[in-house]
């Protein structure tokens, strides 16, 4: 829990500041280099949380994307492809799996520990510690499409729907924001 909380306030201090700051197509650069990740929260999908009998594994018990949000994904990919190559890994969330598939840059990987907490944030610590974990251990660059709640968790930053915010794993294994994107 010390990592995380280390982590958490490292992100806060520097999230606000690069983030504004960052130009698209820097941050497209260096997502292009082995040592950055992209988290992306997933596209526009109305609405707050999911019903009450909501089930991961049947879509039509959760919010999912509109039209206007599929189109986000579609475009949000082409700019992606255009710019680096990724590996995808998702929440399971049907938004999230959509979202990715959407994009069009490759398999798509499901990835529990970045499954939404917002119903239930007693897992938010033990979810942030094995994101964290994974991705010390992942082979870069990646993207991981998830929620909000899991980003502003790992970063201290709130995504807009489709937006994506990338982040350098530095050599001693801490994670800096480099900037984010928003479409």
């Amino acid at each position: 829990m010390k990592i995380v909380q280390s982590v958490i306030m490292m992100f806060a201090l520097l999230s606000g500041a690069i983030v504004s700051a960052a130009d698209n197509n820097q941050v497209l650069k260096a997502l292009s280099s082995d040592n950055h990740f992209a988290l992306m929260r997933h596209a526009l999908a109305p609405g707050t949380g999911d019903p009450s009998n909501f089930a991961v594994g049947d879509c039509s018990t959760q919010r999912n994307l509109n039209d206007t949000g599929r189109q986000q994904a579609r475009d949000i990919g082409q700019v992606l492809q255009s710019h680096t190559r990724l590996g995808v890994y998702s929440s399971q969330w049907c938004r999230c799996m959509e979202t990715a598939a959407l994009l069009g840059i490759g398999p798509v990987t499901a990835l529990p520990p970045i499954n939404s907490f917002y119903a239930d944030r007693s897992r938010a610590g033990s979810q942030t510690e094995a994101t964290i974990q994974w991705l010390a251990e992942a082979t870069l660059p990646v993207i991981l499409v998830t929620h909000q709640v899991n980003i502003t968790a790992l970063t201290g930053v709130y995504p807009a729907s489709g937006e994506i915010v990338v982040v350098r794993r530095e050599d001693d294994g801490a994670f800096t924001v480099v900037g984010s994107i928003e479409m």
